[in-house]
């Protein structure tokens, strides 16, 4: 059985991601539900997931293009679960070197724990693709903190 409240939560660390703004990452979070309960039955763990972070995406993707980029103050990004100033720094730098596609799939994968077969059913790519850019995702972070021990 699906916890919900865990999939808020969940949903609303992703939409936090890609919008790096809580106000309207709950916003675009209570919206998410909101239509998943309008457009679909809950029937199983695994399509629920996928419509979730379908329409999450989604409204994420529609209130960017709605709102020009701009720049981020990398002040408000937090790492969850890191007590050390430098490695959180460490980390949050590796982290900004990474891709959009690298980021959102280490999310997924590792923040909130998602199946490497929902990310590709999510993403519209097979398992095993899914399994490989989340490898080289995980390489590259790797890299880049690898980087970032060299300059300390």
């Amino acid at each position: 059985m699906l916890d919900l409240q865990e999939q808020y939560d969940k949903i609303y660390r992703y939409c936090y991601f890609k919008l790096y703004d809580r106000n309207l990452a709950e916003d675009i979070t209570q919206e998410t539900f909101l239509k998943y309960y309008e457009h679909y039955s809950f029937n199983n763990e695994n399509t629920a997931l996928k419509h979730l972070y379908t329409i999450a995406r989604n409204l994420c993707i529609d209130e960017f293009r709605r709102t020009k980029t701009e720049s981020i103050d990398e002040s408000t990004v937090e790492l969850p679960y890191e007590n050390d100033v430098t490695d959180k720094l460490a980390i949050k730098n590796a982290i900004r070197r990474l891709n959009d596609d690298e980021k959102e799939l280490l999310l997924l994968r590792y923040v909130n724990e998602l199946n490497v077969g929902s990310i590709g059913e999510m993403l519209g790519i097979s398992r095993f693709a899914t399994m490989r850019k989340i490898k080289v995702a995980v390489k590259r972070f790797k890299e880049e903190l690898r980087k970032e021990d060299m300059h300390e």
